[in-house]
């Protein structure tokens, strides 16, 4: 029922942007924090940004700060992560999360999205 659906990822050159955007159905959107999650094969998941219920807050890991923006739009029920200046090494699977505060991204009883895929190359 709990539906996360990530779009936007696609082939993109260093030094270029890219805009992900996730779409969730199925549960109170403004109940949950959200969080943009990303994944090399082989390799741990890692936390790359994350936003509270509306907006006030948002964090995210130091690799991508300032050059990344996190941003949610709780009347369509959407999380965006806004990709400037990318980098090769930014390439990677891309996953949304939608979770409890008290909890944390990725946490027991979060959700996911199935992953989209980025990759930096000229």
């Amino acid at each position: 029922q709990v539906q996360l659906v990530e779009s936007g990822g696609g082939l993109v050159q260093p030094g270029r942007s890219l805009s992900l955007s996730c779409a969730v159905s199925g549960l109170t959107f403004s109940t949950y924090a959200l969080s943009w999650h990303r994944q090399v094969p082989g390799k741990e998941r890692e936390l790359v940004a994350s936003i509270s219920r509306y907006g006030v807050n948002k964090n995210y890991t130091d690799s991508v700060k300032g050059r990344f923006t996190i941003s949610r739009d709780n009347a369509k029920n959407t999380v965006t992560l806004q990709m400037n200046s990318l980098k090769p090494e930014d390439t990677a699977v891309y996953f949304c999360n939608a979770y409890l505060r008290a909890y944390g991204p990725g946490s027991s009883g979060s959700y996911w999205g199935q992953g989209t895929q980025v990759t930096v190359s000229s």
